[in-house]
């Protein structure tokens, strides 16, 4: 069978590096390569393309899955997972198993499929974007803020960003204008974990699904995430869900841009789906 690489982060679950590390190290057919700053995997996997690895999979969270994509896209190289990081969203969205020695199986099998690549300006994605409070929680929520208060971290820097005059957005898609505070953008279902925020998406459809919240105080942030859980967010007055193969958005304020957990720019920001597909290895069926 063909060598497969590898590329691990580290510093995921930093507590299991060490552990995580040496069970990757033991399976068969695989070479492995460890990054030690951003941008590594990214770099990793590009030349990988270049020496012939027809399988590379990304050993991490969402961010390193999003350096991988961004290497290989337009390869035809198929992406392989190992989820060990502190978000698997893609991965959840993939159906692929949390267990490593399970996942080593699914890629090891080697059963693909062709998913949407999505572009937000130049920069692939795979899963999901936010435009303005979520990418302000990851903007403004520290390396060190995080391993002090570990989940509580976000909530704590979401409560201080709403308690600030929410930007206004404008959202072009469609030859229409809408407005928002607010706007999360999915190629898959879920955000966040395995909570279906994107409830009509599907990873292979050639659409965008779109969601824009109207207001952001204390109380509507509570209560978006109230109805999320609910699954009946798509219904409230003040949310506008719609699918389109590209949005604009804009703003006459400085508002961050993350794409799969990580803050890629400011606005202005064009997301469209690409012409290129990504292979992906998912479980076969049966």
């Amino acid at each position: 069978m063909q060598e497969i690489l590898v590329i691990l982060n580290p510093a995921a679950r930093s507590e299991r590096a060490k552990k995580t590390w040496k069970q990757i190290e033991s399976f068969p057919h695989c070479t492995l390569r460890t990054t030690t700053a951003t941008g590594d995997a990214r770099a990793f996997a590009e030349q990988a393309v270049g020496e012939g690895f027809t399988t590379i999979v990304a050993a991490g969270g969402d961010g390193t899955v999003n350096e991988v994509v961004n290497g290989i896209a337009g390869s035809g190289v198929a992406l392989g997972i190992l989820p060990v990081g502190t978000m698997n969203v893609f991965a959840a969205e993939l159906g692929l198993p949390n267990d490593l020695a399970a996942a080593w199986s699914v890629i090891r099998a080697g059963h693909t499929r062709q998913v949407d690549l999505v572009r937000a300006n130049s920069r692939y994605f795979v899963q999901l974007a936010g435009v303005g409070l979520d990418a302000q929680v990851v903007q403004e929520t520290s390396r060190n803020f995080k391993k002090n208060f570990g989940p509580l971290s976000y909530v704590i820097s979401a409560a201080q960003i709403a308690a600030r005059k929410p930007p206004r957005l404008i959202v072009e898609a469609d030859g229409r204008e809408r407005e928002g505070s607010f706007v999360l953008i999915g190629n898959g279902r879920f955000y966040g974990g395995p909570v279906a925020v994107f409830k009509d998406a599907r990873i292979d459809d050639g659409l965008l699904d779109v969601l824009i919240f109207k207001n952001l105080g204390y109380l509507d942030i509570a209560r978006y995430l109230g109805t999320i859980f609910m699954g009946n967010h798509t219904e409230l007055a003040d949310v506008e869900y719609f699918q389109t193969p590209r949005a604009a958005v804009r703003s006459e304020e400085d508002v961050p841009v993350e794409v799969d957990g990580e803050v890629i720019a400011q606005l202005p920001i064009t997301f469209r789906i690409s012409s290129r597909k990504l292979r992906v290895v998912v479980p076969g069926v049966g």
